[in-house]
């Protein structure tokens, strides 16, 4: 008996070790972490996109990436709009059990909560409100530069004294929504926050913000514990705020945006702070400009719409903070933040040449979105812009992965040369289809190729805002886990993702990669289990 009891207990041990073995190192080692929170877009106030604290994901197992499930919304499209990107609380307390739980807004004003590890929907709450839906107007033809609805990525904020956490919500008549993330019932009574194009919201102790335009407002900000709920307000009087993360928070609790196309006079009445990168802090009861950069070329960047776009990322080298930033024109600028553009403001620490958009296109090339940051264990100092379009051809990357054709990621370091910081470059990526904001994690980038058709005019029809003509054109989107240090492609979800995207993003949290499309469903893909 004892020796039959020996060899089930070896048996056992045997099949343990094969089940290790076909999980994956990554798979035992999320059995032994604990979780985290991903409570914004961007990973954290300054928009960094580097996913820090990951503990599951890394250059040895992603390769072992599968889809683990899909969820299908049924959220409306409006224009080219649909899902947004996933923020994940990594324990809370729900009806159904203690879970961890993913938060997801769909622009037709919708806000859906899941169960991450079986894509298994909790709560979907649904707002209505006058003028949502115009009679005889199919929300799918309308304009892609508007198309009202919740445009903006939610924010979390942290437990209330009865550990319930609250969701930051903006649906599209400009009402703030603060819900309970286990149940999707209100907190506190809604308030009108701001009307537009909101994106991102951003938390930053008791004052939330967020990016704008078309809403006589590039950033509105409310302090959560006023009880009148004053909203201040900061117009940067053209060119409204296009930056896909919001607004990114320096140390000083000085947000940081950029403007869009339009004109800069800083001495007319008001001041006109177009195609610049401003940064705009609470006085009083107010918001007021701090400091801001604008392009000497502004007048050019204006009439060929290469405005800066993107949302810049805030982070601090050898104990200095700096900001980098870019947009359509397809240079990085980098910045300090307490002095933006110098004395006349139009002088920046350094900036690149043109690293693509060798065509001045204002619609299929240049940087979109937001830059990504991380920093190396030795020390390094990383850059990361997504682009559109192939690169320029006078502009040379070390590290080359392939031919550039439609778009990617390129990478650069800063250095220092002779007292004067520098941005290097590195490495550019694998070509994808319309390149879009990265997250970093453990020496991973993760990329994606969003698939849409980007082209505003064709040759038989000209200017088009309909965007039904954009979206029958559209492709698929596609993942991409690239090496952090040289760009090669290490895992991709190839053709596993049905359809496109527009102006969504990645999630990368606790060993999962999550991304929207345009149809509303949601891909969740994780190590085998």
């Amino acid at each position: 008996m004892k020796r039959v009891m020996c060899f089930l207990a070896a048996a056992c041990c045997c099949a343990t070790a094969g089940v290790i073995a076909q999980r994956g190192a990554g798979a035992v080692q999320a059995a032994n972490v604990s979780v985290i929170d991903w409570v914004t877009d961007g990973a954290d106030n300054e928009r960094t996109g580097w996913a820090r604290d990951e503990k599951i994901l890394n250059k040895d197992n992603v390769k072992n990436l599968k889809l683990s499930w899909t969820m299908a919304t049924e959220n409306q499209p409006r224009a080219m709009h649909s899902l947004m990107p996933v923020l994940v609380i990594g324990q809370l307390s729900t009806p159904s059990g203690r879970r961890q739980v993913g938060i997801v807004n769909g622009i037709s004003d919708n806000l859906y909560a899941f169960d991450v590890d079986t894509g298994k929907m909790l709560w979907h709450k649904h707002w209505t409100y006058e003028g949502q839906v115009q009679p005889g107007v199919d929300p799918l033809h309308l304009g892609f530069l508007r198309p009202g609805g919740s445009s903006d990525t939610p924010v979390i904020g942290p437990a209330d004294a009865q550990g319930r956490r609250p969701v930051y919500f903006v649906t599209g008549d400009g009402m703030c929504h603060i819900v309970n993330a286990a149940d999707g019932e209100d907190l506190q009574p809604p308030f009108m926050f701001h009307t537009g194009k909101g994106w991102s919201l951003n938390l930053v102790g008791n004052v939330l913000w967020m990016a704008n335009t078309y809403a006589q407002s590039s950033l509105a900000a409310v302090r959560l514990d006023d009880p009148q709920h004053k909203v201040m307000n900061f117009n940067a009087g053209s060119g409204g705020a296009w930056g896909r993360r919001g607004a990114a928070i320096d140390s000083t609790g000085t947000a940081w945006t950029t403007t869009g196309d339009g004109i800069y006079d800083p001495l007319s009445v008001p001041p006109r702070y177009a195609n610049s990168v401003i940064g705009v802090h609470v006085v009083g009861d107010t918001l007021q400009l701090k400091d801001y950069y604008t392009p000497t070329n502004w007048q050019w960047l204006q009439k060929r719409d290469l405005d800066p776009n993107n949302t810049p990322t805030i982070f601090t080298y050898k104990g200095r903070e700096l900001i980098a930033a870019s947009g359509k024109e397809c240079r990085v600028y980098l910045l300090d933040p307490k002095s933006a553009g110098g004395a006349n403001h139009q002088i920046p620490l350094y900036k690149t040449p043109l690293f693509c958009n060798e065509e001045v296109d204002f619609q299929d090339a240049g940087s979109w979105g937001a830059m990504s940051t991380w920093e190396d264990t030795d020390g390094t100092r990383w850059i990361l812009a997504p682009f559109w379009g192939p690169v320029h051809s006078q502009f040379k990357f070390p590290i080359t992965n392939g031919t550039v054709v439609e778009g990617g990621v390129a990478a650069f370091k800063l250095d220092e040369r002779d007292g004067r910081l520098q941005i290097v470059p590195v490495w550019v990526s694998r070509d994808m289809k319309r390149g879009e904001p990265v997250i970093i994690a453990n020496g991973v980038v993760f990329g994606y190729g969003s698939g849409e058709e980007t082209k505003q005019t064709f040759p038989d029809l000209g200017l088009q805002f309909d965007s039904t003509i954009r979206a029958g054109r559209g492709a698929r989107a596609t993942i991409y886990a690239l090496d952090a240090r040289t760009g090669k492609e290490l895992w991709s979800s190839g053709d596993q993702i049905k359809t496109w995207n527009h102006f969504s993003g990645l999630t990368v949290a606790n060993g999962r990669v999550y991304l929207g499309t345009y149809d509303g469903v949601l891909y969740s893909f994780s190590l085998p289990r």
